[in-house]
């Protein structure tokens, strides 16, 4: 997408703004050892998540972060740079959630987002609902993280005749 034409992270965003076929890219994080850890302690505490000598020794040959912290810092670069406090009005949830390669501390994750369709409600026509790919690459262009989503977004004010 033309980042001139899409409004920037603190200006309004509608339906109108998430065009079918386009693509957005959201920016990146570094992964944290500390956070990492201290996520899956609390809500993913297994050994490869939270303990770097037993990870050492398990499959992945050292920590990785919790696929779960990956998807909190996914959606933390969606809500600053994709959604909108106008507009957005929640998703219906995920599927084909997927983690294809492990997320290491020190990786700097990217994120895309692509709008597979893009249609006014029936039901309602002051909203849109949107279905869309979400992707993050590690730095190394692998691809760590997946998954499609339904969002249903508030169109423009004005744009819907009584």
């Amino acid at each position: 997408m033309n980042k001139s034409s899409f409004p920037g992270p603190n200006e309004p965003k509608y339906f109108e703004d998430y065009p079918e076929g386009a693509i957005f890219e959201l920016g990146s994080v570094v992964v944290d050892e500390t956070e990492c850890v201290e996520f899956a302690k609390r809500y993913d505490p297994q050994c490869f998540h939270v303990d770097p000598a037993a990870a050492k020794k398990s499959i992945y040959g050292g920590l990785i972060t919790s696929g779960w912290h990956t998807g909190g810092m996914m959606m933390r670069l969606i809500a600053d740079n994709f959604l909108s406090d106008e507009s957005s009005l929640g998703s219906s949830g995920i599927e084909k959630l997927n983690w294809p390669s492990p997320v290491r501390p020190g990786d700097t994750l990217s994120i895309r987002i692509t709008i597979l369709n893009a249609r006014v409600s029936r039901s309602k026509p002051e909203r849109g609902i949107l279905v869309t790919r979400a992707e993050s690459h590690n730095q190394h262009g692998e691809l760590v993280m997946s998954y499609q989503a339904v969002n249903f977004m508030r169109r423009r004010p004005g744009t819907v005749s009584s």
